[in-house]
């Protein structure tokens, strides 16, 4: 009983600290990235953070840079069929830091990636129905990790490309993803 009860402690320590952290985000530039939705959803269910929540679920996301800064690494998601920063579900982990790291690593093969805190980016965005999977929505919470040594990737399963992409081109290229170019416009405004 006492495992039990340290363990919802620690939990609960967790998702304080998470809430801390969305309530000094800035506002987004799109709704999408408002911190109030994310709260609002935090505090809807004790299930927010495991995939069959029906009405959607946290994810985590690497906004994974190269050791000087200036290109990032892109999938192009094997599901989706569009190329988009690494991350994942969050499978019950409420440490969503924990979860773009772990799902960088998984994604590309790295090691020795770090994650630099604060929270990089939010975008809640709808996941179309596919196969008996309903439609739902993704509260991605994105962080930016780094590579700090070799940047030879491997890829995964989950892709059918990996690429270093300087984040330059992100912003020069019309068919980019809005979110990419969202977080390119943040990071060449964070890095300048």
């Amino acid at each position: 009983m006492l495992d039990i009860a340290f363990g919802r402690a620690l939990l609960d320590i967790v998702i304080d600290a998470f809430r801390a952290a969305l309530q000094r985000c800035p506002a987004g530039e799109e709704p999408a990235g408002d911190p109030e939705i994310f709260l609002e959803f935090l505090d809807s269910s004790a299930e927010v953070f495991h995939r069959h929540h029906p009405p959607g679920h946290f994810t985590g996301s690497a906004w994974l840079v190269s050791a000087d800064g200036e290109r990032v690494l892109l999938t192009h998601h094997r599901k989706l069929g569009r190329w988009l920063q690494l991350g994942g579900h969050a499978d019950g982990d409420s440490d969503l830091a924990r979860v773009a790291l772990r799902e960088a690593e998984e994604e590309s093969g790295l090691f020795g990636l770090q994650v630099e805190p604060p929270i990089f980016d939010l975008d809640r965005h709808w996941i179309p129905a596919r196969g008996e999977e309903p439609g739902h929505w993704h509260y991605d919470v994105r962080f930016v990790v780094r590579a700090t040594s070799d940047e030879r990737f491997a890829l995964s399963e989950e892709s059918l490309a990996l690429a270093w992409q300087p984040v330059e081109a992100l912003l020069a290229d019309p068919a980019t993803d809005g979110s990419l170019q969202r977080m390119a416009r943040r990071w060449l405004a964070r890095a300048g």
